[in-house]
């Protein structure tokens, strides 16, 4: 009896823990895709970026068609998000690599360069020896709104937010800060 108490509990904890994971990620899912002006782009532009992750090989390959790497460098980590911007959330992926955390826009975005209207990505790369912290937050109105807060050395503030998975996101740019620390210290 006591044997299958046991795997029971066991059973129960586990079922308890995938049920607030799942809820979770819906959570972030539904304010993933609220961010955006549209819910149609958002949830149209996640099936693009998803296509576009299978047509070109996977986020590694995409991250080095992206920006420039040096063949020792390795992708960590991905994340679907939201860069804020002046002109409002930007939709694209932070890419959290051995020696960067890189943002790109999955569109391209209108500029103006004099009379011409110019279009191009929406890129950030912070070089990790200039990551001076990373603080996660939310709203206090609205507890499902959560962000990340990175700061680089010369204290330029980048606001990420809509995180698909927001906890995985967190700890990711938390160790790589510890790393980073820890090691150039």
């Amino acid at each position: 009896m006591d044997t299958l108490r046991d795997v029971l509990g066991r059973w129960t904890k586990k079922v308890g823990e995938a049920t607030r994971k799942a809820e979770d990620l819906a959570g972030n899912t539904w304010q993933h895709l609220r961010t955006s002006p549209s819910f149609a782009e958002a949830a149209m532009g996640r099936i693009a970026q998803g296509t576009k992750v299978l047509a070109e090989g996977g986020y590694e390959k995409i991250f080095r068609q992206t920006f420039e790497t040096v063949p020792e460098e390795q992708l960590e980590n991905s994340f679907a998000c939201y860069l804020s911007t002046s002109a409002g959330p930007v939709m694209g992926v932070l890419y959290v690599s051995t020696a960067k955390l890189a943002y790109c826009s999955d569109s391209r975005l209108a500029y103006k360069t004099g009379s011409h209207t110019e279009w191009n990505y929406y890129k950030v790369v912070i070089p990790l020896h200039q990551l001076k912290s990373v603080n996660p937050s939310t709203s206090r109105v609205n507890h499902s709104e959560k962000y990340i807060q990175v700061i680089s050395i010369d204290s330029h503030e980048f606001w990420f937010m809509g995180f698909l998975y927001y906890d995985a996101a967190v700890k990711c740019l938390q160790d790589v800060l510890q790393l980073h620390s820890f090691h150039f210290v």
